[in-house]
């Protein structure tokens, strides 16, 4: 038995963009006057770009600061500082063993996808030389219900025509792995701290990816 799909999250899983969200997040905090630092980053994984600015505004105690279409635009203007630092982002940026996880995933005919919140996912692989790699990237615009919702891992799994209870995803945060969960998926975490919720396989970086042990881990959850 193995499983039907590998389905992975971006940011923090194939390449590591956290840093230039950081950079793109507290240029335009700056800008408006409020205070944003590695912490408060750190909550923003795996949340849609508007929902990042709310918690920023939370976090400052100015959650009424703004109307919905002044949210809208700065969540955009902040995507416009990122688009242009993520230019800086070449194949090098693959994280460790992510390659060979892949190419075992093609040599056992097992189909892998990408389940996104970040809608310059198309333009992160192809700068990384992977986009080909994936029988499908989820199109975060058309994403209704962001993480923990399990809505675009379903997607995954329906695109590729398997049942979602015969994938494994990977996710590097909390939000991420509750959705995985929540798809009735197997999940495998890449440095995820939480008290609320544990991965099936944790691991504390992508170094430590063994397919074998994925898939010792699958057949010992369907057993």
């Amino acid at each position: 038995m193995r499983p039907q799909a590998f389905i992975f999250d971006l940011d923090g899983v194939l390449t590591d963009t956290a840093h230039y969200h950081f950079l793109a997040w507290k240029e335009l905090a700056t800008e408006l006057g409020y205070h944003f630092d590695i912490k408060m980053n750190e909550k923003l994984k795996g949340v849609s770009r508007t929902r990042s600015f709310e918690i920023i505004l939370e976090e400052n105690n100015a959650t009424g600061n703004h109307t919905e279409e002044e949210k809208e635009i700065l969540a955009n203007k902040k995507n416009d500082i990122y688009v242009e630092l993520i230019k800086q982002i070449k194949e090098e940026d693959i994280l460790p063993g992510i390659i060979e996880l892949l190419d075992g995933a093609k040599e056992m005919s097992i189909p892998c996808a990408v389940a996104s919140a970040s809608k310059n996912a198309f333009t992160v692989l192809e700068r990384l030389g992977i986009k080909d790699k994936f029988s499908y990237i989820a199109d975060a615009k058309l994403i209704k219900n962001a993480k923990p919702h399990p809505e675009v891992f379903l997607d995954c799994a329906k695109y590729l025509n398997v049942d979602a209870t015969q994938c494994v995803g990977f996710e590097d945060a909390e939000a991420g792995i509750e959705a995985i969960h929540a798809a009735g998926m197997c999940s495998v975490g890449i440095n995820v701290v939480s008290d609320k919720i544990k991965p099936m396989l944790p691991l504390k970086s992508t170094s430590e990816i063994v397919l074998q042990e994925i898939l010792d881990m699958y057949n010992e959850w369907k057993a």
